[in-house]
C-alpha cells in the first residue's frame, strides 16, 4: 500500500496515522473500522466478483466506499495494519452453526496482530456482531468487551474456541495462512445454496450507541437496549437507506435471495 492509499484508508475510517504500532493504536483502528465500514454481502446479490487480492480489497473499501464480508474486511484491514508497521498473520476459522457444529475449513478469516507493546491479539472486523476491540490471543480467562464477554479456550489439535457470552462463535486455527488459501471458502459462500450468505441479504454497521442493520427490506436500528424495526417498501427508499445509514451508493438494488428449503 503506497502512502496515498494509506492516507485515503485512514481518512475512510476517520483515523489519524499512529506514531507507532501500539496496542492503543490497534484498539482505536479496530473500533473505527467497525463504525465506518459495514459488514455486507451485497456483492453476492449484485453479481459482483469477490477478488481476494489486497489491492482490490482496499480499493473496494476505500475507493468504492463499500464494505464486505470476512475475507474482504479482514483482508483489507490486515493490509492497512501492515502498512502501519503491525505484524499481521491471516488465520482461518470454522464458524459454529446453530447446532454447535463447526462449518467448512476457511469458513472465516481473522487476524493475528502483534504490537510493539503487547500481543498477540485476535483482531476481527469481519464477523458482524463481534468484539469491539481486539482480544488477547494468549488469555484463557473471560475478556469483557462492550459487545459481551469473550473467552478463548484451548481446543484439540492446537486450535482455539472463540465464544461470546458462553456461546461458541468459531474454531480458530492458529497456523498462518495466505490470502489465496481462502479462495475456496469465498467461492463456497458466494455460490452454495447451503451458505448463509446466498440465502440472506444483509448490511450492518456498528454505531456509537448501538447498531443499524438492513436485511432485505427490513431496517433495524438498535440504541442501547431499545430496538426499532421498520419495513422499507419502495426501491427509491431502499437505495436511500443504503446511502444514508451505510454510506453505500448503489445504481441498482441487489437481487432478493432465493429461498431454499
Amino acid at each position: 500500500m503506497d502512502s496515498t492509499s494509506l492516507a485515503a484508508y485512514l481518512d475512510r475510517i476517520g483515523a489519524e496515522r499512529p506514531a507507532r504500532p501500539t496496542t492503543d493504536a490497534l484498539r482505536d483502528l479496530h473500533l473505527r473500522h467497525l463504525r465506518t465500514v459495514p459488514f455486507e454481502n451485497l456483492s453476492l446479490h449484485l453479481d459482483e466478483d469477490i477478488v481476494l487480492d489486497e489491492k482490490a480489497l482496499v480499493a473496494k473499501v476505500v475507493e468504492a466506499r463499500r464494505g464486505g464480508f470476512c475475507y474482504e474486511l479482514n483482508g483489507a484491514f490486515g493490509a492497512l495494519l501492515r502498512a502501519l508497521g503491525f505484524e499481521v498473520s491471516l488465520l482461518q476459522a470454522r464458524v459454529y452453526d446453530d447446532t454447535g457444529h463447526p462449518g467448512i475449513p476457511y469458513d472465516h478469516l481473522a487476524l493475528r496482530v502483534e504490537t510493539v507493546d503487547g500481543g498477540p491479539w485476535l483482531a476481527d472486523v469481519g464477523f458482524g456482531v463481534h468484539s469491539h476491540y481486539p482480544l488477547a490471543l494468549d488469555d484463557r480467562t473471560d475478556q469483557p468487551d462492550p459487545a459481551g464477554t469473550f473467552r478463548l479456550s484451548d481446543a484439540p489439535g492446537g486450535d482455539l474456541d472463540v465464544s461470546r457470552d458462553g456461546k461458541p462463535q468459531y474454531l480458530l486455527d492458529l497456523r498462518p495462512r495466505a490470502l489465496r488459501d481462502f479462495t475456496a471458502g469465498a467461492w463456497y459462500h458466494r455460490t452454495s445454496p447451503a451458505s448463509h450468505f446466498t440465502r440472506s441479504l444483509v448490511c450492518s454497521l456498528l454505531t456509537e450507541h448501538g447498531r443499524v442493520t438492513l436485511s432485505g427490506h427490513t431496517l433495524k436500528i438498535t440504541v442501547g437496549d431499545e430496538h426499532r424495526t421498520s419495513e422499507i417498501a419502495s426501491d427509491a427508499d431502499l437505495l436511500a437507506a443504503y446511502r444514508d445509514h451505510f454510506g453505500i451508493t448503489l445504481d441498482r438494488l441487489p437481487k432478493e435471495p432465493e429461498q431454499h428449503p
